[in-house]
């Protein structure tokens, strides 16, 4: 690989000079990225927040593992068929519907307890069980759209390019996240009580979920979707698999062994915070004269570290996507890999204090540096009109694998230790990052 020569006039590189080339995006990537920041708010707000939540309404640390592992079905299943529909359709109807589709799922989580526990067939229903059931819904959007979301910004997007364009969108789309759980922080420190607290996030969630699936159907342009051929079945599948670039299959097994470790461990993440090492925030801060005092219920402050998370993911994207301009993809993906597979490690590992906390998810924002990247290795290679379907083969095959993680995770986490569980976790994703590092290749349009 050669290293790209500097431009004569460089250009500037942050989340402040990213939001000043967002709005000169080409319109339907404007759109939606406009609907990535709804429902990103939506999501974030939410799901990182499921675990403690199902816990609240009476499930076990296995079936929280279980949760998670139901999620990595919808992801293994959801983004193949989306990433057809797209293709076929076109992106404007298809990510509609999955909006709908969406906020119906916010709406079942926000009415769960409400539903109690119900006697069906002579099987008693728990509440937590309807969390399950949203889940199944709320999932579309981000999996079943995956596919349509690559393929509008491969089309509006030079080859060269990508990365950059990934940066910008994902720039916009990750400051939802670093709003979403101080939002959903706020929210929470409203009343004591975490399932009175947590459904107040859940309403402003749908709300989210409404302005985006409004915003996209009528403000994006669908004039310049491309349209792929129909979707044939099962056999249609097994040719996609047959014709996935070459040069995507080192980067789907180190990716697929970085996500296995994450998928391990990343549903407990919130549980370490508020139950392993109760961890809140009592302080009091004084500003212009004035003392406030803070006292943070560990939920909500767990809230904060992901804002600091993100926070720091929005300062290295950009830069991050300049950098593989001149150095290629391959190295920027692989720091990416490397700070998602040694984080359970530091997680478990660290001190159970505030500060401590701070610095330890301020260091999990860094693996967010490789990600503009890692969509631009992926769809790089597809050729014009296939990018979701590409995409939608990707992640079948990385999601099919990673399935049983979070089941394995909760079982350690359940009947072993976490320890045990968040160490294994860490040693699957280095052995993944290595794996990247030696075999990986680059996209011809970076080397």
């Amino acid at each position: 690989m050669t290293t790209r020569e500097p431009d004569t006039q460089a250009e500037a590189t942050g989340p402040l000079e990213t939001f000043r080339r967002f709005f000169a995006l080409e319109r339907d990537v404007l759109v939606l990225s406009l609907a990535m920041f709804a429902f990103s708010l939506g999501f974030q707000m939410t799901n990182r927040f499921l675990p403690e939540y199902l816990v609240a309404l009476g499930a076990s640390g296995f079936v929280v593992g279980l949760f998670g592992t139901v999620g990595n079905i919808i992801s293994a299943v959801y983004p193949y068929p989306g990433g057809a529909i797209s293709d076929r359709i076109g992106s404007r109807y298809s990510l509609t519907l999955f909006g709908l589709v969406s906020t119906l799922g916010f709406v079942v989580w926000l009415l769960a307890p409400d539903l109690g526990a119900l006697s069906v067939a002579g099987v008693t229903i728990r509440p937590w069980l309807w969390l399950f059931v949203g889940l199944l819904l709320a999932q579309a959007w981000k999996s079943f759209g995956l596919g349509a979301t690559f393929a509008v910004v491969k089309q509006a997007t030079d080859p060269s390019r990508l990365a950059a364009g990934f940066a910008s969108t994902e720039t916009f789309r990750r400051t939802a996240f670093l709003v979403g759980p101080v939002l959903a922080a706020v929210l929470i420190g409203l009343h004591p009580a975490f399932t009175v607290s947590f459904r107040y996030v859940l309403a402003v969630a749908v709300g989210f979920g409404v302005v985006g699936t409004l915003a996209q159907h009528f403000l994006y342009d669908a004039s310049e979707d491309t349209i792929g051929d129909s979707f044939a079945g099962v056999g249609e599948i097994r040719r996609d698999l047959r014709e996935m670039p070459a040069a995507l299959r080192p980067l789907l097994v180190g990716d697929t062994l970085v996500r296995f470790a994450n998928g391990m461990v990343y549903v407990f993440f919130v549980l370490v915070v508020t139950q392993l090492y109760e961890v809140g925030l009592e302080a009091t801060v004084s500003v212009a004269g004035f003392s406030y005092a803070l006292d943070l219920s560990p939920a909500a402050f767990f809230g904060y570290l992901l804002g600091v998370e993100m926070l720091i993911a929005l300062l290295v994207m950009a830069p991050a996507a300049k950098v593989a301009e001149r150095v290629g993809l391959k190295p920027v993906v692989a720091l990416g890999f490397a700070v998602y597979a040694v984080f359970p490690i530091v997680l478990i590992n660290a001190p159970a204090t505030w500060g401590a906390m701070a610095l330890v998810f301020a260091f999990s924002g860094v693996r967010f540096a490789g990600l503009p990247s890692h969509k631009a290795l992926i769809v790089g290679p597809a050729e014009r009109g296939a990018g979701g379907r590409v995409t939608g083969t990707y992640y079948l095959l990385r999601n099919t694998v990673v399935i049983p993680s979070a089941a394995l995770g909760g079982y350690l986490w359940e009947f072993v230790n976490p320890e045990l569980a968040f160490t294994i976790a860490a040693a699957i994703g280095l052995v993944g990052t290595g794996y990247f590092l030696v075999f990986g290749e680059e996209f011809e349009a970076y080397a």
